[in-house]
């Protein structure tokens, strides 16, 4: 039986679990298959440090939810409107193989892009969830069926691959030449979408093994000059990492302008006052510190002595007064009769 669903994270269903009395089943962990309505799917590369190793960026709604197991009461797919599922977000990693396969189809090449007709469909991605069932009333009419609220692990981030999926993604890549002109795409089918990992197209197609033309050396003639195949790759990796760059900045930014995250906590607590106090700093004056003031003072002091011994050593003297002239001319007197006596003792 399929039925309507609805999220887990519906008021309905904390009611249902506050509710006493009310015949319920709760479900963790359960192996489902998800119906998911392809919107998008980008290119994108991993870090340096995993040498840009591609893998591709999924986004979608989910449109249904068939449990690998019946749910009580005969429920076999739980389903939702447009609009009305959640949006989920999916990582599909290339293994070495499918890398050869991308390489071999010209991936080093600018006119490389992601295949428009695998997205505007659905999908068929595995995943698991918890659910939880809320039984019928028990009134016998037409709308007394069971409540179904499901809560799906890890959709915002779901990872898978070629074995996970079943998805070859790396068949419907259209073939570039070595200029970048695209070959004519295959027509996808919507159902014949999948492929599993036993169905993996050989690296060379039955043209490349089975050649039909001859191939003939012209003698004299002259030798092509080889591509230049070393700076097409350094421009390719030099524009994946510009989009590398510019998915980071993007997403930082995303994470700072939502609420409650990290960024966004840093950014309105931490960020705007360091703003604030290096616009104060950028108008204060600029004050020495103290090494910088100590030599100051000392070069200072230095200059005021040197200064002041440059005055003293050109400073003029005052003119003596009569009065020390006078105590002079008497004191030289005295002297000059001290020597006279002395001289005559010393004769007699």
């Amino acid at each position: 039986m399929r039925i309507a669903g609805l999220t887990m994270n519906d008021v309905w269903a904390h009611r249902v679990l506050r509710e006493r009395g009310v015949e319920t089943y709760r479900l963790a962990g359960v192996t489902a298959e998800l119906g998911v309505m392809v919107e998008s799917l980008d290119l994108k590369h991993r870090g340096k440090e995993e040498n840009y190793r591609p893998y591709l960026h999924l986004t979608g709604e989910l449109r249904s939810v068939t449990p690998a197991k019946a749910l009580p009461f005969g429920i076999s797919q739980v389903t939702y409107s447009p609009g009305q599922g959640e949006k989920l977000d999916a990582f599909y990693e290339f293994d070495d193989q499918q890398l050869v396969v991308l390489a071999s189809k010209g991936y080093f090449t600018s006119g490389f892009a992601v295949p428009e007709q695998v997205t505007g469909i659905e999908w068929e991605l595995p995943a698991t969830a918890d659910m939880l069932v809320l039984a019928p009333s028990g009134t016998q009419t037409e709308d007394d069926t069971a409540v179904v609220f499901t809560q799906i692990h890890d959709i915002g981030g779901l990872e898978i691959d070629l074995e996970s999926s079943g998805y070859d993604l790396a068949d419907y890549f259209a073939e570039h030449s070595k200029d970048g002109v695209p070959r004519a795409e295959a027509v996808v089918n919507a159902r014949g979408l999948k492929a599993r990992s036993d169905a993996i197209n050989s690296l060379f197609t039955e043209d490349e093994l089975g050649l039909g033309t001859e191939v003939k050396q012209v003698v004299g003639a002259p030798v092509p000059e080889a591509a230049p195949v070393a700076d097409g790759m350094s421009a390719r990796l030099q524009q994946i990492e510009a989009e590398i760059a510019a998915e980071q900045e993007e997403y930082q930014t995303e994470r700072a302008s939502t609420e409650g995250t990290t960024e966004n906590l840093y950014r309105e607590r931490v960020a705007g006052a360091l703003h604030r106090a290096e616009e104060q700093e950028a108008f204060a004056p600029p004050v020495p510190d103290r090494e910088a003031q100590r030599d100051l003072n000392l070069d200072l002091d230095l200059e005021l002595e040197e200064q002041e011994q440059e005055t003293r050593r050109h400073e003029v003297k005052p003119a003596p007064s009569l009065d020390e002239r006078k105590l002079q001319v008497a004191q030289r007197a005295a002297d000059l009769d001290f020597g006279e006596n002395g001289e005559q003792s010393l004769g007699s």
